[in-house]
């Protein structure tokens, strides 16, 4: 038995499409094929049930895929310490950022960027719960996110800076001098609202339930860049959290006069897994940039 063999099995039972998955390896179908033959006889049983319509696994395929997965990622995790060991910072390094940790992060990837040229960044905006899903198939090194109110077995968090959920209105907006905002401050303008799915909005409603408010929603979007775009422009108002504010210029952000309204930034990692150098070091990096400690020295005035 190979490690090719079982990735080759792995990604087959993954699209349960033969072809799909040559593609997807960057082999032959043939080649595909006779790997999962050779593997078949080896163990003497039958993986996959195959007719003119359909792929499916068999019980005895079904046993295997877990211990394979397993196994790919224990090969993955010797290489990985392989090459940390040799100090080379190599490689490369999967990052999943929600859509409110943007503006944040930039300052960090470009200093990681020049510093370690040999890690290639690839890096993944997506809403927190396909984030974390990610985490949990290893599929990126860590999640920054904000904390999640869904407790996940397998994935421990760490804070890397307190924030609130804020009115986001342009600087000239009626309401950009005010040091808080109240719920009826918000009854007496239209309001563009995240969309369901980001984290700005989960933490919004939960905040909501508690009271008896009426607002008057004109638009949901799940693109913050169009969402500050659309406040920039108008009197609309929109609820995010202030890091998302972090050196966007027109826009001010004023903290929500509601309990519940915090939100603390976090990088999610798994537990008892073999930790990247090179993400160590962009942890670290993030945890002492300018945008971080901004966030800091707010919380404490």
């Amino acid at each position: 038995m190979e490690l090719r063999q079982l990735k080759y099995f792995a990604k087959t039972a993954e699209t349960l499409n033969f072809s799909e998955a040559a593609k997807a390896l960057c082999i032959t179908q043939s080649t595909l094929s006779q790997q999962i033959r050779q593997l078949e006889q080896e163990l003497n049983v039958q993986l996959f049930q195959r007719n003119s319509h359909s792929v499916a696994l068999t019980e005895a395929g079904e046993e295997l895929l877990p211990h394979a997965l397993h196994t790919l990622h224990a090969a993955d995790t010797c290489f990985e310490r392989i090459r940390d060991l040799q100090h080379l910072l190599t490689g490369s390094l999967n990052i999943g950022v929600t859509f409110t940790f943007s503006p944040i992060l930039t300052e960090t990837l470009l200093s990681f960027m020049k510093q370690y040229p040999h890690v290639k960044l690839n890096i993944y905006y997506k809403p927190m719960a396909e984030l974390m899903e990610m985490l949990q198939q290893r599929e990126v090194d860590f999640v920054l996110a904000f904390k999640p109110s869904k407790r996940y077995e397998e994935i421990e968090s760490h804070v890397l800076f307190d924030n609130h959920l804020a009115a986001i209105v342009h600087e000239h907006h009626p309401l950009a001098k005010k040091e808080r905002i109240s719920l009826t401050d918000l009854e007496r303008y239209d309001i563009a609202l995240p969309a369901q799915g980001l984290q700005a909005r989960y933490a919004f409603d939960d905040a909501l339930q508690q009271f008896l408010t009426h607002l008057n929603v004109r638009i949901e979007l799940n693109e913050v860049n169009i969402l500050l775009k659309l406040i920039k422009q108008s009197e609309l108002v929109t609820i995010l959290s202030e890091a998302t504010t972090y050196n966007e210029p027109g826009v001010k952000a004023i903290p929500l006069d509601i309990p519940g309204n915090e939100m603390e930034g976090c990088v999610h990692r798994l537990k008892n897994a073999y930790r990247k150098h090179s993400a160590q070091e962009f942890i670290r990096m993030l945890s002492e940039s300018n945008a971080i400690r901004e966030r800091i020295k707010n919380w404490w005035k």
